[in-house]
């Protein structure tokens, strides 16, 4: 079966059809955003856009940070926080405040129009006081998983899908797939 990612982000794409494999396909297509702190409920949204308008088996992703400087903000609002401040504003903003905690949190959501099933996995770790690495996009220059040396841009692809909230959260996709005989 064959299964649409609706993303224009190639980055993404390629992580998500490492862990899926070639049953995965990349749909570039606009859909409107909810705006919501919590990335279930964006892509809550962005699933039935996305199945309404393909009438095919659609997986959508949202990514948040949440910041313990700043009581959980960006959340899923981190790309617009990182297309405003950069990554070196992001680490000037905790930096100010000294708490370099935060999470991050990828929800990926699955339908073929039968099922429909929203996967969250949620990673704990740091923030880098200075951006490092140049794979990646987004916060990964920045993102440090609890218990890990480098930023997830200092990492390969299989490694960053070991430790980032989007690799654990395709990999939950990937079971349930797997289980229901669809890859």
């Amino acid at each position: 079966m064959k299964i649409f990612f609706v993303t224009s982000n190639r980055n993404k794409f390629n992580e998500a059809k490492d862990i899926i494999g070639r049953n995965l396909e990349m749909a570039s297509l606009e859909i409107e955003e909810i705006q919501n702190l919590d990335t279930a409920e964006v892509v809550k949204f962005k699933l039935e856009e996305a199945y309404r308008v393909l009438k095919k088996p659609v997986c959508v992703d949202d990514t948040g940070l949440y910041l313990d400087a700043i009581n959980g903000l960006p959340g899923a609002f981190a790309k617009h926080f990182y297309g405003t401040l950069g990554t070196e504003g992001l680490s000037r903003l905790v930096s100010l405040y000294g708490i370099y905690s935060a999470t991050a949190a990828t929800s990926i959501g699955f339908s073929d129009g039968k099922y429909t099933r929203i996967f969250t996995s949620k990673v704990k770790g740091k923030i880098s006081s200075l951006p490092k690495g140049k794979a990646g996009f987004g916060f990964d220059s920045l993102f440090i998983p609890h218990g890990q040396e480098f930023t997830l841009s200092q990492m390969d692809i299989s490694t960053k899908n070991k430790f980032s909230a989007r690799g654990k959260a395709f990999g939950r996709l990937k079971h349930y797939l797997a289980s229901k005989r669809m890859i």
